[in-house]
């Protein structure tokens, strides 16, 4: 049994507001009318076992969320041959939270990882509240 709560009525988005996508994500979560919780990892610390469950729910290791092309990593950690295990990946993210790759959303047991702002809308309900179906003839 994981740690993180899933339920199908809630989206819960795990971000960075030190970047500009997490910025512009929290800004359509917050303003959507969608039952929802916000996570931002550079002000709520995310536990080594929720980012596993996170790496897991998206098919991936924990190394696939942190982006070693942002120039901050790079100089940090170099151009490459990182050498990192988890524990130093859990290490960069929990102290560098800018340098999460994409921001993350949980929609009932799905996990999806958004690279852009407008990913976020094509997992939106339709909302036809005062949508006029068409006419059926019998």
């Amino acid at each position: 049994m994981g740690v993180i709560a899933m339920d199908k009525k809630l989206i819960t988005l795990y971000y960075s507001s030190k970047n500009s996508l997490g910025k512009q994500l929290n800004a359509y979560v917050e303003s959507s009318d969608k039952k929802h919780l916000t996570i931002d990892i550079s002000k709520t610390n995310v536990t080594g076992t929720q980012w596993a469950e996170l790496a897991d729910g998206l098919g991936k290791s924990l190394s696939d969320l942190v982006n070693t092309e942002h120039p901050d990593f790079k100089t940090a950690y170099g151009e490459d041959d990182f050498n990192l295990d988890n524990d130093g990946w859990l290490k960069v993210l929990n102290k560098n939270p800018s340098l999460l790759k994409n921001a993350i959303i949980i929609k009932g047991k799905e996990f999806i990882e958004l690279k852009s702002a407008s990913d976020f809308k094509q997992y939106m309900e339709p909302d036809s509240t005062g949508i006029e179906k068409p006419y059926k003839k019998n």
